[in-house]
């Protein structure tokens, strides 16, 4: 489902990032095939510093169909960006991405929080975001990050997805990833 960003994948992701419905949503936008590699030969690079973490997400045939990442990565905290390609949308994919990639996160990597922006027009984005039960609105209890990321404008809303809750929702779900590495990190 997820796999390391490698420059292999790269005219697919670009043709699906270009879509109208994707590319306003897109953090690292790309106006050309050639600049895209750049961006991800960049991104491979700040991985390898630990500055970020990026994913491509696959289909269940192996074929990439978007990238989830966690950016601005600083105190074991980082924010979520991620993009599915046009034609698999409402296809059931972001869900089990996002799983994989907080395991990855906050167990293989040692991330405590996972921040989401989410644009306050977004409607949408934020009715899925606060129907997950580990996730918290923090537009109040993270003030001085909320008012940095609104110092233009009153354009998003701050959530956040701590490991502390995140561990709880999957022992409580019994979910078979609360093994013995869960209970170790």
């Amino acid at each position: 489902m997820l796999k390391k960003r490698d420059l292999h994948d790269s005219q697919a992701l670009y043709e699906l990032m270009t879509h109208p419905d994707v590319f306003p949503f897109v953090r690292q936008k790309a106006d050309s095939y050639e600049e895209f590699l750049f961006i991800t030969k960049q991104t491979i690079e700040a991985e390898e510093r630990g500055e970020l973490v990026s994913r491509t997400i696959l289909d269940e045939w192996g074929n990439p169909i978007g990238t989830i990442n966690l950016f601005d990565i600083e105190d074991g905290a980082g924010f979520l960006g991620t993009w599915l390609g046009k034609p698999y949308h409402g296809k059931g994919y972001n869900a089990p991405a996002k799983e994989a990639f907080f395991h990855e996160l906050f167990y293989e990597t040692g991330i405590e929080t996972v921040f989401m922006r989410i644009r306050k027009e977004n409607i949408r984005s934020i009715k899925a975001a606060e129907k997950l039960p580990y996730v918290v609105k923090s537009n109040e209890t993270r003030l001085a990050l909320y008012e940095r990321l609104n110092a233009s404008g009153d354009v998003y809303d701050l959530y956040e997805i701590p490991k502390d809750l995140y561990t709880f929702h999957l022992l409580r779900s019994g979910t078979d990833q609360t093994d013995s590495h869960l209970l170790e990190a």
